[in-house]
């Protein structure tokens, strides 16, 4: 038979070895949130799934079950051919440590393949992330990195990771850039995902004497940082990086390559518009609408984004700017590095 995990088991022997999680979920709701590093072998697909959970509803639990056991044992050799390729210690889950992460436990003890499965499931994860970061005592102190928009600021922190620096990287684990066009070709995560990777992230640097983060808003894209980070962003070091308009419009064109999102930009645009003098804003969607983009990312940061974050950078404290001023993502990952290693 197989051995049940809690989530204190479970994180114990994650520590301790490679131990493989995977998540027996259909695959929509892997793609919504899952614990990270797992991999997605589902028991049912999404239609299955649907399928089931319509008959356990709408007539009972025993039609619901016998359905199962007709798709379950249709898919079973290659269902187990798929565990069977997983090298190492395995654990399993599913929603709610259920029937079907028990399913999956007791049919691969039955093929003499061992696995554990996680107690209470996702759900259970799920509130130990939520419990854990509520009190979270996150140590290290913070460089905070502070620029205009395009001032190259997550290639600095990704180049300082790079060197060896203890960087959060935030706008990467809510795959968005915190901005209104921050979404443009990436897929933002959910405040589930986003948290689980936080939590993950926080371990790996807690016993840093110092953590490099930007300056984020309360929200990235979708998600919603926690009240404990937002007071070690006010309480940390403030780091004023400075670059050249030009290098800043290179770093967003390079970044958003907009030629390949056109309607997704002229949409972003659109939701600021109204706040643009008109003729300016005019001018910015024509530009974009032509393929001007250089210049449509210029006016943009001339008369909306650094107007915006100069107001919103008045609540600091001048006297604790450091200010870096540099001509190339190279030339500030130096410069910061030099205060990262003080």
């Amino acid at each position: 038979m197989f051995q049940d995990l809690t989530i204190e088991d479970w994180i114990q022997k994650r520590n301790d070895r490679d131990l493989t999680i995977i998540d027996v979920r259909s695959p929509s709701e892997f793609a919504d949130a899952t614990i990270p590093g797992s991999v997605n072998i589902p028991l049912f697909n999404d239609e299955e799934r649907a399928e089931v959970g319509t008959l356990y509803t709408q007539v009972n639990q025993q039609a619901a079950k016998e359905r199962g056991l007709e798709i379950v044992s249709a898919k079973l050799p290659a269902f187990i051919r798929s565990f069977a390729e997983v090298q190492g210690p395995k654990a399993v889950f599913c929603w709610r440590g259920g029937m079907r992460s028990k399913t999956t436990a007791t049919l691969l003890s039955l093929m003499d393949i061992h696995v554990s499965r996680l107690q209470g499931g996702y759900r259970a994860y799920r509130q130990f992330v939520v419990d854990t970061l509520r009190d979270y005592a996150f140590k290290p102190d913070a460089l905070v990195l502070n620029g205009y928009t395009g001032s190259g600021k997550t290639l600095v922190l990704q180049e300082l990771a790079r060197r060896g620096a203890p960087v959060l990287d935030l706008e990467h684990l809510a795959g968005h850039r915190g901005s209104v066009f921050g979404h443009i070709g990436l897929k933002a995560r959910n405040q589930k995902m986003f948290d689980s990777l936080l939590l993950d992230e926080l371990e790996r640097l807690k016993d840093e004497r110092v953590v490099l983060f930007e300056a984020e808003s309360a929200r990235v894209g979708k998600a919603m940082l926690p009240d404990f980070l937002l007071q070690k962003k006010a309480e940390g070091r403030q780091i004023w990086l400075e670059m050249p308009i030009p290098a800043r419009i290179r770093h967003i064109l390079e970044d958003y390559r907009p030629w390949e999102h056109q309607d997704a930009c002229l949409s972003a645009f659109r939701r600021v518009k109204q706040r643009i003098h008109t003729p300016v804003a005019a001018e910015i969607d024509q530009c974009l609408q032509e393929g001007k983009y250089d210049r449509a990312v210029e006016l943009l940061l001339v008369y909306y984004y650094d107007p915006l974050y100069e107001r919103t950078s008045e609540q600091y404290n001048p006297d604790n700017r450091i200010v870096v001023r540099a001509e190339s993502v190279e030339q500030a990952a130096d410069e910061i590095e030099k205060l990262w290693r003080k």
